[in-house]
């Protein structure tokens, strides 16, 4: 029922990832109003057998605080749809809504998946001239210390394994600079650790923003505030991009014509820098797979979303993730509280 469009673009959205994969044997459970869902279901022609409704009036609104959500968000959509994943009725949740919401009470029912993980990390499946790169965190933790950024590399490492079939995965560190002295204390840190600690990780070492796009590494690793402004930054700039070339081709006769010539590279183009098509950000280190999708997505986006989550939920993701995670003792005393900023999460 979240997002910009509720049922109006979730149910399509469904409809989107079975036409693209063919069902693949995944059913869906659709947490919400029914007469709502039912008319959505109604439209695209989706069958119960395929899409079953759990009806509840109750809803968590965008706006809403995560510490309200957690009030009072029992018996929601939000957080009804969560706890079919902690009983194992689902395999795994996708949604739309309230992005500290959905942190917020995820990590309440489902629990982090080791001692040490104070919050989950968002990743997100960014477009290289060499395939994706997984980038997190974009979002859920504002601040992050060395032990974080640590944790979001195995996370990352991870992710890519399982969602892109990546065997030994590269993990680069964003900083300012390449050189060993650049960048503030937590991510020499993080560095250091990294290089010479006890994980069983290909690390590459410090990369800049422009390794990114480059695709240098197949993971970087950054603090939530700074993966977040990249990410906005990165789907601006591929919508300004797409408006100019619009805005070239289609401003005389001449220009059309030479469009029509460049259609299918053009097209080509477009499918790589679409936004839509790396919708869908897991909310990795839970004890569940949860995937935000971006409130505003469209059906492609959100079956996008849904292909994330099916591929997570049927690889071995938890289990190499809890290995490693399971290493941190060794490097991190975790007697005493962390004193990292971690923030409300970014919307």
């Amino acid at each position: 029922m979240g997002g910009d469009h509720g049922p109006s673009v979730i149910v399509p959205g469904i409809r989107s990832y079975l036409r693209a994969h063919r069902g693949e044997g995944v059913r869906f459970l659709l947490h919400g109003d029914e007469a709502k869902i039912t008319a959505e279901l109604t439209k695209y022609a989706l069958s119960g057998d395929i899409c079953e409704i759990r009806h509840t009036e109750k809803v968590v609104a965008m706006d809403e605080k995560p510490a309200q959500a957690m009030r009072r968000g029992k018996g929601s959509s939000l957080w009804n749809a969560i706890e079919s994943v902690k009983s194992g009725e689902a395999g795994g949740v996708v949604s739309a809504g309230n992005t500290g919401a959905l942190m917020a009470i995820s990590k309440l029912i489902l629990r982090m998946q080791a001692p040490g993980l104070e919050r989950p990390a968002i990743v997100a499946s960014w477009p290289t001239f060499k395939g994706h790169t997984a980038v997190l965190d974009v979002g859920a933790n504002i601040g992050s210390d060395a032990e974080q950024l640590v944790e979001f590399a195995i996370m990352g490492e991870a992710f890519q394994a399982a969602v892109r079939g990546i065997a030994r995965p590269t993990i680069g560190l964003l900083n300012v600079g390449s050189e060993e002295m650049k960048g503030n204390e937590q991510v020499r840190e993080a560095h250091a650790i990294l290089r010479d600690g006890p994980f069983d990780l290909n690390y590459f070492g410090f990369v800049e923003g422009d390794d990114i796009a480059k695709g240098t590494v197949d993971v970087v690793v950054t603090d939530g505030f700074t993966g977040n402004i990249a990410l906005k930054t990165a789907e601006g700039t591929a919508r300004y991009i797409s408006a100019l070339l619009r805005e070239a081709l289609t401003s005389n006769l001449q220009s059309k014509l030479g469009a029509v010539i460049a259609m299918p590279a053009l097209k080509q183009m477009r499918q790589k820098i679409d936004p839509s098509a790396i919708n869908g950000g897991p909310l990795l280190g839970l004890n569940g797979i949860v995937v935000k999708s971006h409130g505003g997505a469209d059906a492609k986006g959100f079956g996008n979303a849904i292909r994330i989550a099916v591929d997570l939920a049927r690889s071995d993701y938890m289990t190499k993730v809890g290995a490693n995670l399971g290493k941190l003792d060794t490097v991190f005393d975790h007697s005493s509280p962390t004193s990292a900023p971690a923030g409300e999460p970014l919307q």
